[in-house]
This record gives C-alpha cells, sequence and structure tokens, in this order.
C-alpha cells in the first residue's frame, strides 16, 4: 500500500537536496537547509525537500547537515555546543535558520525528507512529526535512529507512521540479497523507499536486480545527489522513482520534457 507521502505527487519525484541554492543565492550568501533555500525549491516546483536534523545545545531540533558548523561559519564547534539563539543570528544573513517544527510550519505544503544525522534528535522529533507524518519521510544512515524516531513519533500519537527509507545496513542487505536473486522482503520490512548513490566507490549499489526487487515490494527507489540533466534522464529510463539533487530547479525542468516508462 502506497504510503499517503507519495500520493498525488508528481512521478519521477524530484527531492531538492538541502533546498535550493542557485548562483544568485550563493552571489546574496545563502546557505543550504535555509528559509531561503528551501523557499526557492518551493518557487522551483519542487514538491519534495530533503533536509537533515541536529540537535542544539538548547535541545532543538534544527535543520543543519554536518556535525559541527566548520564548514559554514569557520567555527569548528559542534552544533550540540551551540545555542540556537546564536545559530539563528550566523544564519541571519545567510537565509535564516529553521527548526523542523518551523519548517513543518512554514511550508505546510511541502513534503520532507528529513535524515536524523544524531540519535539525540529521535525522540525530541516524535512530538513535531506526529501530526505531519503524511508528508514526512524520515530517513537515516543508522537504521536504529530511524526505527527509534519512527517509534516516538508513534508514541506521541501520531495516527499513522511517516514514511521511511532505509539505512545502510537495510541498503546493503537488499544490494547483496538482489544480486544473489533472493527474495529481500523482509530487508523492506517498514520500508517505503530506498534512497542510494548510483555508485559507491567501485560498487555499482544501483542494479536492475535491486530496482525490480524494490518495485516487487511497492518501494520505491531515489538515486542522490544528482545534478547533470543526462544522467537525470538516463536514471529515469532505467525506473528510478526520485531524483535528489542540488539543482531542483533543472531536475524539474528536465522531468517535466520526459514521457517516462511506467514501472513494472
Amino acid at each position: 500500500m502506497t504510503h499517503p507521502y507519495f500520493e498525488k505527487a508528481t512521478h519521477p519525484r524530484v527531492l531538492a537536496h538541502r533546498g535550493l541554492v542557485t548562483s544568485v543565492g550563493e552571489d546574496s550568501g545563502v546557505w543550504e537547509n535555509s528559509a531561503a533555500a528551501f523557499a526557492a525549491a518551493h518557487a522551483a516546483g519542487a514538491e519534495f525537500i530533503e533536509t537533515d536534523c541536529q540537535v542544539t545545545a538548547d535541545g532543538d531540533v534544527v535543520l543543519f547537515h554536518d556535525t559541527t558548523i566548520q564548514r559554514l561559519t569557520g567555527d569548528p564547534r559542534s552544533v550540540r555546543e551551540v545555542r540556537t539563539r546564536e545559530l539563528a543570528l550566523l544564519f541571519a544573513d545567510h537565509g535564516g535558520l529553521l527548526t523542523v517544527a518551523e519548517a513543518l510550519d512554514s511550508f505546510p505544503n511541502t513534503r520532507f525528507n528529513i535524515d536524523v544525522k544524531t540519535d539525540a534528535a529521535t525522540a525530541a522529533l516524535g512530538p513535531i512529526l506526529a501530526e505531519h507524518t503524511h508528508r514526512v519521510l524520515v530517513t537515516s544512515f543508522s537504521d536504529a535512529n530511524r526505527r527509534a524516531a519512527v517509534a516516538a513519533t508513534l508514541r506521541a500519537g501520531a495516527s499513522i507512521r511517516p514514511a521511511t527509507s532505509g539505512g545502510s545496513r537495510t541498503i546493503a542487505a537488499v544490494r547483496a540479497l538482489s544480486a544473489l536473486r533472493v527474495s529481500p522482503a523482509r530487508a523492506f520490512r517498514g520500508i517505503d523507499a530506498l534512497q542510494i548513490p548510483e555508485r559507491h566507490g567501485r560498487l555499482q549499489v544501483l542494479t536492475p536486480a535491486l530496482l525490480r526487487a524494490a518495485h516487487r515490494q511497492g518501494v520505491e527507489v531515489h538515486v542522490w545527489t544528482v545534478n547533470d540533466p543526462e544522467t537525470m534522464r538516463r536514471l529515469v529510463r532505467a525506473g528510478v522513482d526520485g531524483i535528489v539533487s542540488d539543482r531542483a530547479d533543472v531536475a524539474v525542468d528536465v522531468l517535466r520534457q520526459m514521457d517516462p516508462p511506467r514501472r513494472p
């Protein structure tokens, strides 16, 4: 059964990777995972925004990718050492900081793909996501963090669980079992999507066997992070269900012009 997260949305999906920062945004100093980046993705026609969450020193769950603020600010402190107000001040001239709750309230028609970067966020996410599970997908490289966040959301009174994407162990299991032509049905339990790179080093992660196995179980396959138009076209023709891209504007335009094959 298809999760409401995917219902009445364009297929194949375009997931705006940390929002959208165009050259204009870069020139004006807009940061990824900011309110301005999300607004740009929404304006470009992206129905899905892929984002990440960390926890501040105040216990607030904010949309931020890295463990530290070094890459964006030059400050080596971890996010968990920084007060929310200070982080908001750092973002003030760069598009605006968002907590998870603020993002859900500010973009009520957007579907969010939230990568849980730290186990400290799992319990706190429950009450925040409980009323929004029809438009939230929870993912993490850690399957344990993904499961904990889902459990916390259900404990908080959610009527349905959020959609989920498998973590590293799930992806490895599906990749191996599909290559051996063994049904990975058990690995797909409670999973609505696999979000994977096309390759990881020398390993071809996306394979026809993996695609077939996922689709037999009603699971979507999304590939990250794809910015080249021709690669987008090739992947969609191969049968993938979604493209995670830094250039959601380009992806929306490319996929609108395509007549993708039907899923088997």
